[in-house]
């Protein structure tokens, strides 16, 4: 004989509500016809669950409820392997026998007593779904009872679940979810899609199941491309602008900040790069006025400052309070960013009006002193243009490149020789300028009656 009675089950469920207590019930038939069978019921974690009665007699032909009660609940005592409920039984031949008679006889080993199932103990219901969402890092090693779990629950029930599965981060549960019928278009608090959760997990594999579930945008909420940009995302910004064809590059947040803003507040080059490249603008203003700019240099950012001064033209815009990005800069201590915002420009002004002394306080406060402007002028090419002897004297002992060529490829010499200044072209090149460039040229320019080329030439 295989066994004695049967269980109308192979696993019991309990429904889990947390801080209520939650029993489940089970039946087992007697599947003999004559002879009442007694039973023993334990569990593998007698510590969390007990029975109704742990032992007892089942008359011929008859069936008996069981009622298992979990002691937990603040949290589903969840384990692998699942804990299990053990039957075993032995024939009686009184239909009564007492508990001790009873203990007594299953505490003894053998021939008589069947060993008649192993019920697994599982649970279900939303609240277990949400107790393992948030215990994510064990998913792996769970996710057998997270699928278990989703199975006795309502779409609504797990479409509010949506949201903690997207933020786990865990691919697995946001597709187990999908898979069990969730509306992927459900909003959170803040009336932002489940796009949005994903974009700031910073897990593209979730973005891609959720844009291939056809979760929508809703471009005036949510601010995708804001929160790629603060992440330095370049990879979510291409998906999301391919799939998405209408959203807005120059979308706007509650601030009246772009996209190209939050990149440029994080000194996100790589961001700036992208978003400028399909038609960001980097002279967008925010409520307060700010230009990208601005937001660059209040943080610090020299990448982003450098790349902006040479894509825009908001280097003296002053915001909504009348500061320029220098201004910020000067605030908050970022004296790597003087130069590029204004002590460059200033040296540039002192050179070419031969103000030594400013010159010198400029390169004392940091100017660089081969610093370029737009035409790609040093303040050597400036003074030597000018014929600021004195100037150029100051620069050269500053360490100035006497070679320094422009985006025409002139050098301070060239630009000496161009403008008829004998006496700055001797100071070059005696302090080691080099002279053949000149030969390009050919142009014999009269300078008091003499000609500039001679200097070269030696004549």
């Amino acid at each position: 004989m295989d066994r004695l009675v049967k269980p109308d089950v192979k696993e019991v469920e309990f429904c889990f509500t947390k801080g209520e207590k939650c029993s489940a019930t089970f039946t087992l038939a007697n599947l003999m016809h004559t002879m009442s069978v007694a039973v023993c019921l334990t569990s593998s974690n007698p510590s969390v669950f007990s029975f109704s009665q742990d032992f007892s007699v089942i008359p011929p032909l008859s069936s008996s409820s069981y009622t298992i009660s979990c002691k937990s609940s603040d949290q589903p005592p969840l384990s692998n392997p699942s804990d299990k409920i053990s039957v075993r039984s032995a024939m009686v031949p009184i239909g009564n026998s007492h508990t001790d008679d009873l203990r007594l006889l299953f505490s003894k080993h053998g021939r008589h007593i069947f060993k008649d199932a192993l019920l697994l103990i599982s649970f279900v219901g939303p609240d277990v779904v949400e107790f393992l969402i948030s215990h994510h890092n064990r998913i792996t090693e769970l996710s057998f009872l997270f699928n278990k779990a989703i199975s006795s629950c309502t779409k609504s029930q797990l479409t509010a679940l949506m949201e903690p599965a997207i933020l786990s981060g865990k691919l697995g549960l946001v597709s187990a979810l999908i898979d069990a019928g969730v509306d992927v278009n459900v909003k959170d608090s803040l009336k932002r899609s489940m796009m949005s959760l994903a974009v700031m997990t910073g897990k593209i594999d979730i973005v891609k199941r959720l844009i291939d579930s056809h979760c929508q945008i809703d471009f005036s909420v949510d601010l995708v491309l804001h929160i790629a940009a603060s992440m330095n995302r370049v990879d979510f910004m291409e998906l999301l602008v391919k799939k998405f064809p209408d959203i807005l590059v120059n979308s706007v947040d509650s601030n009246g900040r772009t996209p190209i803003h939050t990149a440029a507040a994080r000194g996100h080059v790589e961001a700036i790069r992208f978003l400028l490249s399909i038609g960001g603008n980097p002279e967008a203003v925010d409520r307060n006025k700010w230009t990208p700019l601005h937001s660059a240099a209040a943080e610090g950012h020299f990448e982003a400052v450098e790349y902006f001064l040479n894509c825009s033209n908001v280097k003296y815009a002053v915001n909504s309070d009348g500061k320029t990005a220098f201004a910020l800069a000067s605030e908050n201590g970022h004296t790597d960013l003087f130069d590029s915002l204004r002590l460059g420009d200033a040296l540039h002004r002192a050179a070419r009006a031969g103000d030594v002394r400013g010159l010198r306080s400029c390169v004392a406060a940091g100017a660089k002193i081969n610093g370029k402007d737009q035409n790609g002028w040093t303040a050597l090419h400036r003074a030597a243009f000018k014929g600021r002897v004195e100037c150029v004297k100051a620069l050269l002992e500053h360490g100035a490149d006497t070679d320094a060529v422009d985006d025409a490829g002139y050098t301070p010499l060239q630009c000496a020789v161009e403008s008829g200044q004998e006496e700055v072209a001797r100071v070059l090149l005696a302090s080691g300028a080099e002279p053949n460039p000149l030969k390009c040229l050919r142009r014999d320019l009269a300078v008091s009656g003499r000609q500039i080329s001679s200097l070269c030439c030696g004549n």
